[in-house]
């Protein structure tokens, strides 16, 4: 039996793509950011729309689903948003839950950042969907703990109606190394991204996974700087070895910001991948052992993106993709969540 997905604020499809690994089908779409749109018709089936969700819910045409899955806009809610307070994407979860509620969905599965979880906005949430029917549960999960090569940390709330309720969060499939648990290791940056070559060029190319693995232009400045930081190093460490290099306000700032300039380590997971992962001075994305900023296809494999998953857009279009996707092994735990909600006499055959 097939299920039908409808995947709001999908950009590129990371939640896309792990739900249809586990078999529930994307037929309906929907970004106001016109290249990830492109980027999801050129992976999977079904209808893409570039609109504003409230704009489009207007005249749409909804069809029925099984499942709604989508990350209202985070910045609202961001530590890295100054002015999140007044942030009117705050209210998108709304035409989200209407579309859900339109759609005769049986399941949603919301994802944000963290900081979503003790937000009065979370039990806002909750009391809309429940006025639809839907029953919750929220919780925070770490990426990484479902075969992710990257710590990521996210609120998922789930909701659910006519159905039973789910074994949330999903067990994990993977663990902290040392933390005693019988499950596989937390996958590494060496694991993903070590038998790549040095970047080629520095435009996007043809044929993955050389396409997306190129290089930027950096000044004799930048290089110096990109050497000052030893591995698993970062800013202090730069500021110890080149201070002159070191720009006055990193200086002045004495504590905090230790990703900032610093070098992935080969034996962990990435750090969370951000929209500007091509600028170290914007965390710790610098190679663990080459003296560069990481590549769009290291980011794009420690999103957990497969080297044939097709990007359309320009280099700083598919950096905004990458980062802003739901890693698909996450993704994928969910999905497996949701299927044994669905048909759970098939899932425990």
């Amino acid at each position: 039996m097939s299920y039908r997905l409808i995947d709001l604020f999908s950009g590129a499809g990371g939640m896309s793509l792990g739900f249809r690994q586990e078999g529930i089908e994307p037929i309906l779409a929907l970004d106001n950011d016109a290249a990830a749109v492109e980027t999801h018709k050129a992976n999977f089936p079904g209808e893409a729309y570039c609109a504003n969700i409230e704009e489009w819910l207007l005249t749409a045409d909804i069809p029925e689903a099984d499942v709604v899955i989508g990350g209202p806009p985070c910045q609202g809610f961001s530590l890295l948003n100054k002015k999140r307070d007044g942030d009117s994407r705050r209210a998108l979860w709304e035409p989200y839950l209407e579309i859900a509620n339109r759609s005769n969905a049986r399941v949603f599965i919301m994802e944000n950042v963290a900081e979503l979880f003790r937000s009065p906005e979370l039990d806002a949430i909750r009391a809309k969907a429940a006025e639809f029917g839907f029953e919750t549960k929220a919780a925070i999960v770490n990426a990484a703990d479902y075969g992710a090569p990257q710590t990521r940390r996210r609120t998922i709330v789930v909701g659910w109606r006519r159905i039973a309720e789910p074994d949330f969060p999903p067990r994990p499939t993977h663990a902290e190394p040392n933390k005693g648990l019988n499950l596989p290791p937390w996958r590494t940056v060496r694991q993903v991204i070590g038998d790549l070559p040095k970047p080629i060029g520095t435009e996007i190319g043809v044929g993955a996974p050389m396409d997306l693995h190129f290089g930027r232009t950096p000044t004799a400045r930048s290089i110096a700087r990109y050497k000052a930081v030893p591995p698993g190093g970062n800013r202090f460490d730069l500021q110890r070895n080149a201070p002159e290099l070191t720009p006055d306000c990193w200086v002045r700032k004495t504590s905090g910001g230790t990703d900032l300039f610093g070098r992935l380590w080969w034996d962990r997971p990435s750090v969370t991948i951000r929209t500007e992962f091509f600028k170290p001075e914007k965390g710790r994305y610098l190679h663990p052992d080459q003296d560069r900023p990481i590549t769009h296809r290291e980011a794009a494999r420690l999103m957990g993106f497969p080297d044939d998953f097709t990007f359309v857009g320009n280099k700083t279009q598919i950096a905004r993709q990458i980062g802003n996707a739901v890693p698909p092994a996450l993704a994928a735990a969910l999905g497996r969540m949701v299927m044994r909600m669905l048909n759970p006499l098939a899932m425990s055959a």
